[in-house]
């Protein structure tokens, strides 16, 4: 009852089929500026044509946290969670069911997303030096870190929306929970560049849930990481999980 209660709000809630069609078109476009502007004149450029690729992820994400936080913050912005709660009263199966939508609609759209930065990395990657005389075979998904680095990404941006539902579900407000999401997102490495002490530099880099998560776009370098690809993203699902663990016990015994 819960799920079917949520998809239907959330199907025809206004302007959610245009967020997520820009959760595609942002991650695309800066995927393929990124391809386009980078070069490899000659073998050993020490480039990482998958991780360029995939470079929109860093705009998508902000999108995709006001997909997220607006699931919950716009019920709580209009009273309507009393309605919500008053006819579901088991309320942490409430947070569930948005939890598995959104999930599912990033999912989705970021699917899309991925594949078309794959492809347009695929297309414009050649004319700039990344050939096979260079090193660099056309990106593929039946190359296994490629393919671990695209659906790692798709991950990625799904982690993005449960840490956004969950801080919405904490504070209360669509603006306040996406400034917390994007300032944890984007001011952390912004920090940690900061910082002088290479030995706190990195522990803050492994701290960061987008430095981080995104590690697991590398398919070259993986020794010079602060972690391992699946162990940073790790650390973003732990702190997706955080959240929807305090949003769920606010949620809970908090009058709404």
């Amino acid at each position: 009852m819960s799920l079917h209660a949520e998809w239907t709000k959330l199907r025809t809630a206004p302007g959610t089929a245009g967020l997520l069609f820009a959760v595609i078109v942002a991650t695309v476009a800066l995927g393929a500026a990124a391809a386009a502007a980078a070069r490899c004149p000659a073998a050993g450029c020490g480039q990482d044509p998958a991780r360029i690729s995939f470079t929109g992820v860093y705009l998508g994400q902000a999108v995709v946290a006001i997909v997220a936080a607006g699931v919950i913050s716009s019920e709580y912005g209009t009273g309507m969670i009393r309605t919500t709660l008053a006819a579901m009263p088991r309320r942490l199966d409430v947070l569930a069911a948005k939890a598995v939508l959104v999930t599912g609609l990033i999912l989705a759209a970021g699917t899309v997303a991925i594949l078309g930065s794959l492809i347009a990395g695929r297309l414009i990657r050649p004319g700039h030096g990344f050939t096979p005389p260079h090193g660099f075979a056309p990106l593929s998904l039946g190359d296994g870190p490629v393919l671990r680095a695209a659906a790692g990404s798709v991950l990625y941006l799904a982690l993005i929306a449960l840490l956004s539902l969950g801080a919405a579900t904490v504070v209360r407000d669509s603006a306040v929970a996406i400034g917390v999401v994007l300032g944890l997102l984007y001011l952390l490495p912004v920090v940690a560049a900061l910082v002088t002490d290479r030995t706190v530099q990195r522990h803050l880099e492994q701290f960061a849930p987008m430095t981080a998560g995104l590690d697991i776009q590398a398919t070259t370098g993986l020794r010079s990481l602060p972690l391992s690809p699946w162990a940073g993203l790790g650390v973003l699902a732990a702190w997706a999980a955080g959240a929807l663990l305090a949003g769920g016990l606010l949620l809970r015994f908090r009058d709404a």
